[in-house]
């Protein structure tokens, strides 16, 4: 596997991430990850979509840690800091997941608070589903977990096939179009720091054309077993989905009425958010964090 690793003066100066940077190696890669906060206090975990990372947390983290919580917020393979497997076969659905998994296994992460988004659903819920021990509660903030039995929407195909066809992936215009506010040009270079040009971005072009759309897809049984565990699941468990987004919009719905831990519990919608709400909405969306740990 030929491996890319952005170099470090790429993230310098980057606004509102002041935050050390951590390593873990998982295999062949070096996978990324902020850890701010008290040691001994409770975890957040904070899972990142496509094509974003761990940066998209910036103004949740500090408000998590100040509130006591061990802050994690890892950057996925090919993405963020992590490295950046150079051929779009290198990465595949399982091969996120077991990524993942590893990287939780060797911080020795546990009773976990998930706060996850996007592809962050798509692989946290996979964990969820495999190892329910390792998880305190669940919050899906604009995320699913697709078996390609359920027709996706028509603007997610679109982004699907853009992601194929396009000679260049316009990285902070893509974020930008996913969000209610005008992002600075200093927060678009933010959000194109990790692929310094176009071969660093395999992992970006091809995860889209990863989320099951068939009943067929490679993913889809996998996700399936996932939603019969999640059908068991009785931990806390909330969803916090933006009222601004036509990729994930009624997804909540599932979650609520399926998994027993969302009984009851205060579901929000995010108001004059987007697809990345953590962007639009970061500080709302830390404080739902922060009130459902404290009060479950």
């Amino acid at each position: 596997m030929k491996i890319l690793r952005t170099p470090e003066e790429r993230f310098d100066n980057l606004p509102d991430y002041p935050f050390a940077p951590h390593y873990v190696t998982v295999g062949e890669l070096r996978i990324h990850y902020v850890d701010e906060g008290p040691r001994d206090g409770p975890l957040v975990l904070l899972l990142h979509g496509e094509p974003s990372w761990s940066f998209l947390y910036r103004y949740m983290i500090p408000l998590l840690v100040e509130a006591g919580f061990r802050t994690v917020a890892p950057d996925l393979v090919g993405f963020g800091k992590s490295d950046k497997p150079a051929k779009a076969s290198d990465f595949s659905y399982q091969g996120q997941v077991d990524w993942l998994r590893e990287a939780v296994k060797a911080l020795a992460l546990s009773e976990i608070n998930l706060v996850c988004q996007d592809w962050g659903a798509l692989l946290g819920l996979r964990l969820v589903a495999t190892h329910p021990e390792w998880f305190a509660r669940v919050v899906v903030a604009n995320g699913g977990l697709p078996t390609g039995d359920q027709t996706l929407s028509e603007e997610f195909l679109r982004w699907q096939r853009f992601c194929q066809v396009t000679a260049k992936l316009p990285i902070g215009r893509i974020i930008n179009s996913g969000t209610t506010t005008e992002l600075s040009e200093e927060v678009l270079a933010g959000y194109e720091a990790p692929f310094p040009d176009e071969s660093y971005k395999a992992g970006a072009r091809i995860m889209p054309g990863l989320v099951p759309t068939t009943p067929k897809d490679p993913a889809a049984p996998a996700n399936r077993l996932a939603w019969i565990a999640l059908k068991r699941f009785d931990k806390p468990f909330l969803t916090a989905f933006s009222d601004g987004d036509p990729i994930t919009a009624g997804g909540d719905r599932a979650f609520r009425l399926m998994v027993p831990g969302a009984k009851g519990q205060p579901h929000t919608t995010i108001s004059g958010a987007g697809h990345y709400l953590q962007e639009d909405k970061g500080p709302e969306l830390a404080k739902v964090v922060i009130d459902f740990i404290t009060s479950t």
